[in-house]
């Protein structure tokens, strides 16, 4: 199977010029008129369209490879391969959970929701807005999370997602889910001493060589259906170490 990288060059719902500048000429982009109005509401037009480009990659028998600026992109990964009549495992690997609400958040920042929001949990509008019904509890597997709010630990035990603090776990026999698999990449799961331009880095992660071992193995076993990969802060990456850093990790996932 091919891929089709998508690339959304976007933070939320504002263009990142960087991002879109590393398009190559094969990829797909999402850049598209969004509305004036909440910023919620603008992001759920940009993952509609991303939710098509993901669709349409699953019908021409292609596996998407979703490129984004934040995690909140993944929403529309999960709509586009709902809407083509797939419900992989999700593997969410990230040194956050993501699984805040309105009622936890200590900062009220979005992109720390949308993980939340896949399994119906909190904030809704961008599920309505891709028509994306909720991803079941069962099918959804934390990786790391190792920076976790308390009201997140909460939400991961009231809503029964899988949870998997350390991630060599994964490379024991019989260790991953059985069935396809999407999996979800923020970068910043890499301990930020080799990756370090992150927006919000959180020390103690694992070593890039740990990451790159896992995700050859997850590459191995040929149920790699779709992946969703959140970047790192190219602003804050003068020297393109962290770019080569996470690029390394994407190949060993991606099987080159």
């Amino acid at each position: 199977m091919s891929d089709r990288t998508i690339l959304t060059p976007y933070f939320l719902d504002e263009l990142r010029p960087a991002i879109a500048d590393m398009a190559a000429p094969d990829w797909r982009v999402v850049q598209t008129e969004l509305p004036p109005g909440e910023r919620i509401e603008r992001m759920g037009r940009l993952y509609d369209a991303l939710a098509a480009e993901v669709a349409a990659a699953v019908a021409a028998g292609q596996r998407p490879v979703s490129i984004a600026g934040d995690c909140c992109a993944a929403i529309g990964v999960l709509a586009g391969l709902q809407r083509a009549g797939q419900q992989p495992t999700l593997l969410w690997f990230d040194a956050h959970g993501d699984f805040n609400t309105w009622d936890t958040t200590p900062s009220g920042f979005l992109g720390g929701m949308p993980l939340a929001m896949a399994v119906g949990l909190g904030e809704q509008t961008l599920l309505a807005e891709t028509g994306l019904s909720p991803w079941p509890a069962a099918r959804v597997v934390l990786v790391d999370g190792r920076d976790l709010d308390p009201g997140e630990r909460a939400n991961i035990v009231a809503t029964g997602i899988g949870y998997v603090p350390d991630i060599e776990a994964l490379l024991e026999a019989d260790a991953l889910p059985d069935g396809p698999l999407l999996v979800h990449f923020d970068a910043d799961i890499i301990d930020p001493s080799e990756a370090a331009a992150m927006n919000y880095p959180a020390p103690g992660g694992p070593a890039a060589e740990t990451v790159r071992d896992v995700l050859r193995t997850l590459a191995a076993t040929d149920r790699v259906v779709a992946v969703s990969v959140s970047l790192w802060e190219p602003a804050l990456d003068p020297d393109g170490q962290t770019q080569a850093v996470v690029q390394g990790a994407l190949n060993a996932l991606l099987g080159r």
